[in-house]
């Protein structure tokens, strides 16, 4: 029997032509721009592919299977997160996909707010780990031993390696950090700050790690960096409220266009 990952696999490979791809790139809606790296990009709607799903209630979503470099490659237009449906799993069909068309490397994308004084607005930071609270793994009900993974290197060592390479070749800056995940869509409380600092933490985010979790229960290496936009509430003075516009958080979005490319170029 045929599973939808399979069957989203073949509906990409008879639009594109292609039969292996490289690298994924996932992007939140507010990265869209990053997209433009795409070269001669074919655009297939999620609502086309089985059980990928829509990325936000305001976005359909769209998945471009391109070049970047040369290299083929495929840009994820929109995620689903957890707190637009309060499915840990959304995105696992989309993953599963991945596997299927034999990419090598997913390289996925979050803002944050940071607990840590030397990451400020506009910071590019390389996830390390992460702290996950909630307890809301995309693995639950899912069954079968393949789910009882090991954690470590959850955010793959090679990778991160490329990243430092890649951010060197781009000129960009980039730093280390541990992510604390929260559901969202509200903001942490300063307790909450001060609990995730306490902890460990340099970061926190309501994005990423349930594709974490995910990459590493398919086999595939996973690099995920975060654009901080905001000090955490009662951080430095935080007070977040969600404005990506401003000057340095759109400063950090034209470096990790940068990134993006230089990675995908330094298999």
């Amino acid at each position: 029997m045929t599973s939808p990952a399979q069957e989203a696999s073949e509906i990409i490979k008879s639009r594109s032509g292609l039969a292996m791809i490289e690298a994924a790139i996932i992007l939140g809606r507010n990265f869209y721009s990053v997209a433009d790296i795409a070269e001669s990009p074919i655009a297939i709607p999620y609502a086309d592919l089985p059980e990928f799903p829509q990325a936000s209630p305001s976005s359909q979503g769209e998945l471009l299977v391109c070049a970047i470099e040369g290299i083929p490659a495929l840009i994820f237009k929109g995620r689903a997160n957890f707190h637009d449906s309060g499915d840990p799993s959304v995105m696992a069909s989309s993953i599963e996909t991945m596997t299927h068309l034999g990419v090598r490397s997913i390289f996925s994308t979050t803002f944050a707010t940071s607990v840590n004084a030397d990451l400020v607005p506009g910071s590019l930071v390389a996830i390390t780990d992460h702290i996950d609270l909630k307890g809301l793994n995309p693995l639950i009900g899912s069954g079968g031993e393949k789910n009882a993974i090991n954690m470590n290197d959850a955010y793959d060592k090679r990778l991160l390696r490329r990243v430092k390479i890649s951010a060197s070749a781009a000129g960009v800056s980039v730093h280390e950090g541990v992510l604390t995940w929260f559901s969202g869509p509200s903001f942490e409380t300063p307790a909450e700050a001060k609990m995730a600092r306490i902890l460990g933490s340099d970061i926190m985010g309501h994005s990423l790690v349930p594709e974490a979790i995910l990459a590493r229960r398919f086999g595939i290496p996973f690099a995920g960096l975060a654009v901080v936009s905001d000090f955490g509430a009662g951080f430095m003075g935080g007070a977040p409220a969600g404005d990506y516009s401003r000057g340095p958080v759109a400063a950090g979005l034209v470096a990790l266009k940068r990134l993006a490319r230089a990675f995908v170029k330094n298999r």
